[in-house]
C-alpha cells in the first residue's frame, strides 16, 4: 500500500482530488476514495499499485499542488537531517556575508554554480572563503541579525518532530557562525557545519579540515539513525543543493525543497509550492498536531 499526498494550502479543491483519482486510475494504481488530513489544504489517496506512475500522473499536473508518493507504512519519521541554507533559512548566508566586503555577485556565482552540482563543493567552499580573507569578523553577527530569516514553516516542523519524539539535526556545509543560532532558534537537537577561522578579529580566509561536505551530510544520517536503531524508511532529509544529494537518496523521504534542478530530478519527492510545514502533512500530521509557538 502507499499513499499519495497532495498539498495545496488553502488552494486544494474537491474538484482536484477528483481529476487526481481518475488520473490514477487511468495509470492502474488503483486509487481508494480521497480523504482530507486538512480541508482544502492536503488530502491523502491511498493507491494499491505502480507508484511511480502514480507520481508521473500527478506531479505538476496541477498548478501550486505538491506531491508526495511513498509507502503507506513507516510515514511519519523518527529523524529529520535537514540542509540550512536556502532550505531552513531564505538566504546563503556565504553570500549575503559576501555583501559586506562588496564581493556578493562574484561570490553568488559560485555558490550558484556548487549547488548546482558544476563544481567540486569543498573546493568552491575554500575558494569563496579566501575571498573574504581581512573582512572584519564583526560582519558575521551583522550578518546574522541583518540578513538571516527562517525559511517558513521550519519552526513548526521541527518543533512538531520534536514533540512526537523525532530527533532533528541541522547539516550546513555552511558556517557554525549562522548554523548554530539558527538551530537553536528553530529547535534542532544539534547542529553540524564548518568553522570559519578568525585571526585577530578578521576572518582569515579559511575553514577548519575537514570540511562538511555532502560525505558528511550522507554520515550523519546514517550515524544518527543506527544510534537510534531505527529503520531506513524512518528517516527524512530535506535539502535544495547537489551537497544535499547523498543525504537525500538513502533518506526513507528524501525531499526536494525548492531545489535546484539536478536535485528536483533525483529526489523521490519535491516540494516547490508550499512551505516546510508540507513535511507535516507528507507524514499524515494535521495542522491540529502542529506545535506552532
Amino acid at each position: 500500500m502507499f499513499t499519495a499526498t497532495l498539498i495545496a494550502a488553502g488552494r486544494l479543491s474537491p474538484q482536484t482530488l477528483t481529476d487526481a483519482v481518475a488520473r490514477l486510475a487511468d495509470a492502474g494504481c488503483a486509487p481508494g476514495t480521497p480523504e482530507w488530513l486538512d480541508e482544502g489544504d492536503a488530502a491523502d489517496i491511498a493507491i494499491n499499485a505502480n507508484p511511480a506512475g502514480a507520481r508521473a500522473a500527478l506531479e505538476g499536473a496541477v498548478d501550486g499542488v505538491d506531491l508526495v508518493v511513498q509507502p503507506a507504512a513507516g510515514r511519519e519519521k523518527r529523524l529529520l537531517v535537514a540542509d540550512m541554507d536556502s532550505t531552513m533559512i531564505t538566504v546563503e548566508c556565504i553570500d549575503e556575508l559576501a555583501d559586506y566586503a562588496g564581493l556578493k555577485p562574484q561570490i553568488a556565482e559560485i555558490t550558484e554554480a556548487a549547488m548546482r552540482g558544476e563544481l567540486d563543493f569543498a573546493a568552491a567552499l575554500d575558494a569563496r572563503v579566501a575571498l573574504l580573507k581581512g573582512l572584519d569578523a564583526s560582519a558575521i553577527e551583522r550578518c546574522r541579525e541583518e540578513r538571516v530569516r527562517l525559511m517558513p514553516g521550519a519552526r513548526t516542523l521541527v518543533r512538531t518532530m520534536r514533540s512526537r519524539g523525532a530527533t532533528t539535526v541541522l547539516v550546513s556545509g555552511g558556517f557554525t557562525a549562522f548554523a548554530e543560532p539558527v538551530a537553536a532558534e528553530i529547535g534542532f537537537d544539534r547542529a553540524i557545519a564548518n568553522i570559519l577561522e578568525v585571526d585577530d578579529g578578521r576572518l582569515a580566509g579559511t575553514v577548519t579540515k575537514p570540511i562538511v561536505d555532502s560525505s558528511t551530510k550522507e554520515r550523519t544520517l546514517r550515524e544518527t539513525r543506527l544510534k537510534l536503531g531505527i529503520s531506513d524508511d524512518l528517516t527524512l532529509a530535506v535539502g535544495d543543493g547537489a551537497n544535499d544529494l547523498a543525504m537525500i537518496n538513502i533518506a526513507g523521504l528524501g525531499v526536494a525543497y525548492r531545489a535546484k534542478p539536478v536535485v528536483a530530478a533525483a529526489a523521490a519527492a519535491r516540494i516547490d509550492h508550499n512551505d516546510l510545514t508540507a513535511l507535516l502533512w507528507a507524514q499524515g500530521i494535521c495542522r491540529s498536531a502542529w506545535v506552532t509557538s
